[in-house]
């Protein structure tokens, strides 16, 4: 999926095991990013830098999502090791996943194997996405989706 693109409606469990719907994100600007896996060592300081910025996400009433295919209990634990304050969604099926393009062959230690490629999305009040950032490097990465957040809510 790309920039103009509307992004897909969705109903998955969170970490709670609670039935979430795209439709009740209807009229606010929001942040989706899909990562491989709970609990390893990029996934876990994607999620904290996230939260540790939250409340700038949230100040422009922008929350954060994550997605991946671990189940809602695998969330849980996540969510309390590591005091994460965003929203974690289970795509187990990986059907979402797939639909918006963060599945796909990758290369890690000189292999390639198929997996979810950290994806991260802007969605718009109106659901059309307006920033898309591919094959993620961690590093400094929410900071730079915060920069794009207000620097579209200035206008």
């Amino acid at each position: 999926m790309e920039t103009g693109d509307r992004f897909p409606d969705f109903e998955l469990p969170d970490e709670n095991g609670d039935i979430f719907r795209s439709s009740e994100l209807e009229g606010v600007r929001y942040v989706i990013y899909f990562y491989p896996r709970d609990g390893t060592a990029g996934c876990t300081r994607e999620a904290t830098d996230f939260t540790a910025l939250l409340p700038k996400f949230m100040m422009r009433n922008v929350p954060v999502i994550g997605v991946s295919r671990d189940s809602s209990g695998s969330h849980r634990r996540f969510v309390d090791k590591n005091g994460l304050r965003i929203k974690l969604l289970s795509d187990s099926d990986r059907v979402l996943t797939e639909k918006v393009g963060a599945w796909g062959v990758k290369r890690m230690y000189g292999k390639e194997a198929e997996g979810t490629v950290r994806t991260t999305f802007l969605v718009g009040r109106d659901g059309v996405i307006e920033a898309v950032w591919k094959n993620v490097r961690v590093d400094g990465h929410a900071e730079k989706v915060l920069e794009k957040v207000v620097s579209l809510v200035r206008h």
